[in-house]
């Protein structure tokens, strides 16, 4: 069963487009960084990448939760959560601990001006900066390290995103974005909608905290379904 909330038809939460899977996620998230990982190369082995496409919303974590997602619990995710996608990339922080990132809002921005460009360079903003920060311990806080993930994709008209990003133009998005997801209406981070109103909070996985929460204990996972990811997108490339 797939974990969802009631979603009216359009709900502003929903894709616009029925070939869309709306993906509200935080980059400071390691259960996020497992979903997008999944998403992708699930995506690519099912044939599925020109027919589906991923709009990245925000929702951050230090909005939610009035201060910077705290290092220890952050910490304590990465064996955890690196076991069930290794190959999504992990490493714990090797920069010094002063250039560790104290704000995801700057690279959220990023991802959002980067629709300008198109999804398909949205979403690969969006990945590289998670591996950049989970895999390359980079502070993607800053201005200069998110232009040059931006280049190192291959696909992101650095000037242009640079020119949104200096003019503050995706900043109201996430807002916009955040304010949609309060009150429980988006559960976690991750959690995918499709067009049709199918949903699922941190798809496929259930953990817990044992020993103390969240910067105190550590996560269990007590159960792991990746192929929910299959199903997603095989459903949303029948609505498309």
């Amino acid at each position: 069963m797939i974990p969802s909330v009631d979603v009216p038809p359009g709900d502003p939460r929903l894709p616009a487009s029925p070939d869309v899977i709306v993906v509200y996620s935080d980059l400071n998230c390691s259960f996020a960084h497992v979903a997008v990982h999944r998403l992708h190369e699930t995506r690519e082995r099912l044939g599925l990448t020109g027919q589906v496409r991923f709009d990245h919303r925000a929702f951050p974590l230090e909005l939610f939760n009035r201060g910077v997602n705290e290092r220890p619990g952050v910490d304590s995710e990465v064996a955890v959560l690196g076991a069930l996608e290794p190959d999504a990339g992990w490493q714990l922080w090797q920069e010094k601990d002063w250039r560790y990132p104290v704000t995801m809002l700057p690279a959220l921005e990023a991802v959002q001006a980067a629709k300008q460009q198109g999804l398909h360079v949205s979403e690969q903003l969006d990945r590289a900066l998670r591996k950049a920060f989970w895999a390359q311990s980079r502070c993607i806080s800053l201005r200069d390290v998110i232009l040059d993930v931006a280049a190192e994709t291959g696909v992101v008209d650095v000037p242009d995103l640079a020119g949104r990003l200096d003019r503050g133009e995706a900043r109201a998005a996430v807002i916009e974005q955040f304010e949609s997801a309060r009150d429980d209406r988006v559960v976690c981070s991750p959690h995918l909608f499709l067009a049709d109103g199918t949903n699922a909070a941190n798809p496929g996985v259930s953990a817990r905290w044992v020993n103390g929460g969240f910067g105190v204990g550590f996560p269990v996972i007590d159960s792991d379904e990746p192929d929910i990811y299959r199903v997603l997108l095989e459903k949303a490339a029948s609505l498309a």
